[in-house]
């Protein structure tokens, strides 16, 4: 397996590489199987340019749905981001060029504005694009933005779901996030919403009594564990902290809401991480054998139950 030079400014493409035998990106087979139509001359006119926004999962490729891997080893051209684990690229076709477009908090990353300007140059060269993301397209991973850029410049966009950690992640130590007795719903928040973004009222969610998952939030556990306590939620909260969920380099930390960042620390949890918090974390079998926090369990049911 070769790694060419992709001839991108790596002042604006951190670490974008281009792996597998690098091909031209206007294939002279790029109407094959893409949707390219006939005249009534039966001349082929040209297929309309598209790109497959596709949801890697959290990490396991059996975790993949049937069509994003049909899309994986159909595409020619893949933006990879750096949540996709390695095993969900061996899915790609020997011959697909991978430029990697990675985002990491608190490392150099690729500008989304570059992001949206290759797969636009790839989709309009003729090739079979992918951009490929960890979990699903539209939890935390800027696809609507990615849509509205292709719409913007006439590209057609098909979005493939994938199963996102926010889910898979609680569930690989044994924790629903939702549970008729516990919770009336769950709730996906981020910890660390950008520039521009809209921050979470953690003293609103703290009332609501529906589970939280926080993604992107491990560098500010004690803030969010301080907000929430400020708004009500009791400290002896039952959470845990999955990271790397289905994957080789899973690990988890079940601890309460006070002890959350302590547990960070303690336990050296590393990125990409979610803080999965509320009394759903209980139902774990897990969770009675590594925390001694049975009378903190009724505690807290006591205090959901009046409030």
């Amino acid at each position: 397996m070769n790694t060419m030079d992709a001839g991108l400014d790596a002042r604006r493409v951190a670490g974008a590489e281009i792996r597998r035998d690098a091909r031209p990106a206007a294939s002279s087979e790029a109407g094959r199987g893409s949707g390219a139509m006939r005249d009534a001359d039966g001349a082929r006119e040209p297929a309309r340019p598209r790109v497959a926004l596709v949801g890697a999962g959290p990490g396991d490729p059996e975790l993949l749905t049937v069509k994003a891997l049909r899309r994986l080893e159909q595409a020619e051209v893949v933006l990879t981001d750096d949540l996709v684990d390695a095993r969900v690229l061996e899915c790609l076709s020997p011959t697909a060029r991978v430029l990697r477009v990675g985002k990491r908090g608190g490392c150099v990353s690729t500008e989304q504005r570059f992001i949206h300007e290759l797969m636009i140059r790839e989709a309009k060269a003729g090739a079979r694009v992918v951009r490929l993301k960890g979990g699903d397209p539209f939890v935390f991973g800027r696809g609507g933005e990615e849509v509205d850029a292709l719409r913007e410049a006439g590209i057609e966009v098909e979005v493939i779901n994938g199963l996102s950690a926010g889910i898979a992640a609680p569930a690989s130590v044994g924790v629903p996030v939702t549970d008729r007795r516990c919770t009336p719903g769950v709730a996906f928040v981020t910890g660390h919403n950008g520039d521009g973004g809209i921050a979470p009222d953690w003293e609103a969610l703290a009332r609501s009594r529906l589970t939280l998952v926080v993604y992107m939030g491990l560098t500010r556990a004690a803030a969010i564990a301080k907000a929430l306590q400020a708004g009500g939620l009791a400290a002896t909260t039952p959470a845990v902290i999955v990271s790397a969920a289905h994957t080789q380099r899973q690990r988890e930390c079940f601890t309460t809401l006070e002890e959350l960042a302590g547990a960070v620390a303690r336990e050296g949890m590393m990125s990409p991480a979610l803080l999965v918090i509320g009394e759903v974390v209980a139902l774990s079998a897990r969770w009675r054998e590594e925390v001694a926090l049975d009378g903190a369990i009724e505690e807290a049911r006591g205090l959901a139950k009046t409030a």
